[in-house]
């Protein structure tokens, strides 16, 4: 498996439901020094978009206004109702519980892969600052 693209089409983002699916991206995460990112299937027929930086190891940096944008977007889905309260907002671990659609899981995911290497549009076109 290659690394994805930055920025990632949503279409590209791994489903890493089960054990041994989430390994095996999380492995090919660290054996390519990127950042892991994936969706998950939950019960109920909802999803978890989950993403970790510790696998690029320590020369990606991901910038404070970077972790302060995706925080921001992470509450704001929170306060929508998009997500459920027990969100992870980093720095270096992120996850989502309780999103509604695949489709909406991996929009997430790619928008906040790309935030993870500084590009932030894709996170402002799935997570509308409010006005």
């Amino acid at each position: 498996m290659q690394p994805l693209p930055v920025p990632c089409p949503a279409h590209l983002i791994p489903d890493a439901t089960g054990t041994d699916a989430f390994h095996d991206v999380y492995r090919n995460a660290m054996a390519h020094n990127v950042a892991f990112v994936a969706i998950e299937s939950e019960k109920r027929q909802q999803w978890t978009v989950k993403a970790d930086t510790l696998t690029a190891g320590s020369g990606h940096t991901v910038t404070g206004a970077v972790n302060d944008a995706i925080r921001a977007a992470i509450t704001r889905l929170i306060q929508n109702h998009e997500v459920d309260l027990d969100a992870y907002t980093g720095p270096v671990y992120f996850m989502m519980h309780g999103v509604r659609s695949e489709e909406r899981a991996r929009e997430l995911a790619a928008a906040l892969h790309a935030a993870l290497y500084g590009e932030l549009e894709p996170l402002a076109r799935a997570v509308p600052p409010v006005a």
